[in-house]
């Protein structure tokens, strides 16, 4: 009995001087019975040691994992959500122990032997930053692959610390590539007002200390836009820097910040449940909205790969917390991500003209992150009887693109043969303008066509660090209505040869999302050392199928065999500046004209008759239209730009 009235006293005292804290009201702290002090004192938890700064992820499970008596880290209707079994299957979570990460960290170095030592330090600030860190303010100058194999803080990823000790900085936002403002004043920032301080100070050491911060787009910020340092064939510095990824940047250069919908909003999903955030605490008020730690992005590929390998991977999570996170991708891919809607715009003799319109719903480019992701646009067009009568965007049985052209597809505005494949992504140039994988010899972007978010501007004073590069940019359709930017879409215009079939055919167009398409191995594949052997095994023996994103389908199309004599009427101006377009050569014949505008919907227009032409005038808005020309039973469609 008095070890038990020591315990309690010491634990009084300690929440008595915490409450004398200016900033942490009386109010918020809670009576702690007996029982939770044991609950308490039997996971594993204790304050951190003097001299260190960040805690090991188990140091929370305690207070913010699965409670066995389904009281506290629950939902309204008892469903789990607790925090730890969230994260811990996420890429925060994995991200120090990701098997790719560590084969490309090995890549690099092989390729520049004498930058190893920097460029392990550099890659392990964002994968294991409360190791890097903590390294760091030790006194250490770098730290290394090596290092961190032998750390468990390291190991631990991007962890819940590495996090919540982010410290709201003037800088914050401003500094990138794991350029971290931490606050080590052993203080943990949350979302809620009046945090209950005391459990959190007496058994792991920390304070919560509420800020805003935590729930704005530049908390994310230092990791998620990275530049890196270019260097000749030779390994020779040239001064430059190269923008490997700029989540952030993209989101900022979108109508996302003005609507207060952050990187949160959907990688931290809200539920409006009032949810106890620590177990064993019955004093504990219930906190609305709750975040929950899914962080839920696009790369099931990886998840999955390292569930399939968790045991070499030295990875004790359980097979069910693995399966909660794919499916929370797989909801982000299929239905935050795009929409593709497909419309037959006309069809002729010879050629039917399909639209497929790709809208961007993410914060940020899609695909963004990482330069190896992509997404491919497949258009597959049958005849009645099922046979293919058009296929471009086909996988082969290694899902590599088939008939993609060399050194990479260029983007498309119109798709005419089967040889060419609409293929979203980014590509790295070397010096010499050659493609490349390896980041550090990147010194150029050769194509970036990824789908841009809403608001995108090329006038955003962050479009620097994002911008779009070749054919996409002439593209009148892509990020743009006309001359006005911003539209976060992409319309692809099918022109589908029909070579003299006449029946019905089917439409069939879906988006494919790939984390790591089998080309951008190939030069890694040329060494050798554990870790990439390791990967490359695991990689062989993984399922690669791209994750399909949305769909579309247009069924029963009629066509019919009709000769084309249109071939001599003109049509112009075009583009048009005041709207007026005239149809020249078209003579006394009897005519239909339909106009549409490039969301395939029918618009009406005033048509005037000039002799043997035609004279309309497309409506006020600015952008592309379609029309649509039937003479004597032969048509034609036609494309128009009004600026």
């Amino acid at each position: 009995m008095k070890n038990k009235i020591i315990v309690l006293t010491l634990i009084s005292a300690a929440i008595l001087g915490i409450s004398a804290i200016p900033f942490q009201p009386k109010k918020a702290m809670a009576y702690h019975s007996e029982s939770e002090i044991e609950f308490f004192k039997n996971h594993s938890m204790t304050p951190i040691a003097p001299g260190e700064y960040f805690l090991t992820p188990e140091n929370c499970k305690g207070c913010h994992g699965f409670d066995t008596l389904g009281i506290a880290n629950v939902d309204a209707n008892g469903h789990d959500v607790n925090l730890f079994d969230d994260w811990e299957t996420s890429m925060m979570g994995l991200s120090a122990v990701d098997p790719f990460w560590r084969a490309k960290v090995s890549h690099e170095t092989m390729v520049n032997p004498a930058h190893a030592t920097e460029l392990q330090n550099l890659c392990i600030t964002c994968h294991a930053p409360a190791g890097h860190y903590s390294a760091i303010y030790k006194g250490q100058q770098h730290y290394v692959m090596s290092d961190l194999l032998n750390d468990s803080l390291g190991l631990s990823g991007v962890s819940c610390t590495a996090c919540h000790a982010i410290g709201d900085s003037s800088s914050l936002g401003q500094l990138f590539t794991g350029q971290i403002p931490y606050d080590t004043n052993k203080v943990l920032f949350g979302p809620f007002t009046a945090p209950v301080a005391g459990p959190m100070q007496l058994y792991v050491g920390m304070m919560p200390t509420y800020s805003p911060h935590v729930s704005e787009g530049k908390f994310c910020s230092p990791c998620h836009t990275l530049l890196s340092n270019t260097v000749d064939l030779s390994g020779v510095p040239t001064g430059g820097t190269f923008i490997e990824q700029a989540t952030y940047h993209e989101w900022l250069n979108s109508a996302y910040p003005s609507q207060a919908t952050v990187c949160q909003s959907c990688h931290m999903p809200q539920i409006e449940d009032a949810v106890i955030l620590a177990n064993g605490n019955v004093g504990l008020p219930g906190r609305t909205p709750f975040n929950l730690h899914q962080f839920a992005g696009a790369n099931s590929f990886m998840v999955n790969l390292i569930k399939q390998n968790k045991t070499t991977l030295g990875v004790s999570a359980p097979d069910y917390n693995f399966d909660s996170t794919l499916a929370a991708i797989t909801n982000m891919l299929t239905k935050q991500s795009l929409d593709v809607q497909a419309s037959l715009v006309s069809i002729t003799s010879d050629t039917a003209f399909i639209d497929v319109d790709l809208t961007n719903k993410a914060g940020h480019k899609f695909p963004s992150g990482y330069p190896s992701r992509r997404a491919v646009l497949q258009m597959i067009v049958t005849k009645a009887n099922g046979d293919t009568l058009f296929a471009s965007g086909l996988f082969d049985a290694n899902y590599e693109m088939q008939n993609v052209a060399t050194p990479f597809e260029q983007h498309h505005d119109i798709i005419n043969t089967q040889t060419q494949n609409q293929i979203y992504e980014m590509v790295m140039g070397d010096v010499n303008g050659t493609v490349t994988t390896v980041l550090e010899r990147a010194a150029s972007h050769l194509k970036d066509n990824r789908i841009p978010p809403a608001g995108f501007s090329t006038l955003h004073y962050a479009y620097d660090t994002c911008k779009i590069v070749g054919s996409a940019l002439t593209d009148v359709d892509f990020n743009k209505n006309g001359v006005t930017q911003g539209t976060g879409h992409d319309i692809v215009h099918y022109h589908i040869p029909l070579n003299n079939y006449s029946g019905t055919i089917n439409v069939y167009t879906a988006v494919y999302y790939q984390t790591l398409p089998p080309a951008f191995l190939s030069d890694m594949s040329n060494y050798s050392s554990p870790e990439i052997n390791s990967f490359l095994t695991m990689y062989a023996n993984a399922d690669k199928s791209p994750v399909k994103v949305d769909a579309d389908t247009l069924l029963n199309i009629s066509t019919g065999i009709k000769e084309n004599t249109l071939t001599t009427i003109n049509i112009s101006p075009n583009p048009t500046r005041d709207g007026k377009v005239l149809l020249s050569g078209i003579g006394y014949n009897s005519f239909q004209l339909e106009v549409f505008d490039q969301n395939s919907k029918k618009i009406n227009v005033i048509l005037t008759r000039k002799s043997n032409s035609i004279e309309l005038q497309l409506p006020t808005a600015k952008g592309l239209y379609f029309i649509r020309l039937n003479v004597n039973g032969q048509v034609k469609s036609y494309k128009i730009l009004r600026i």
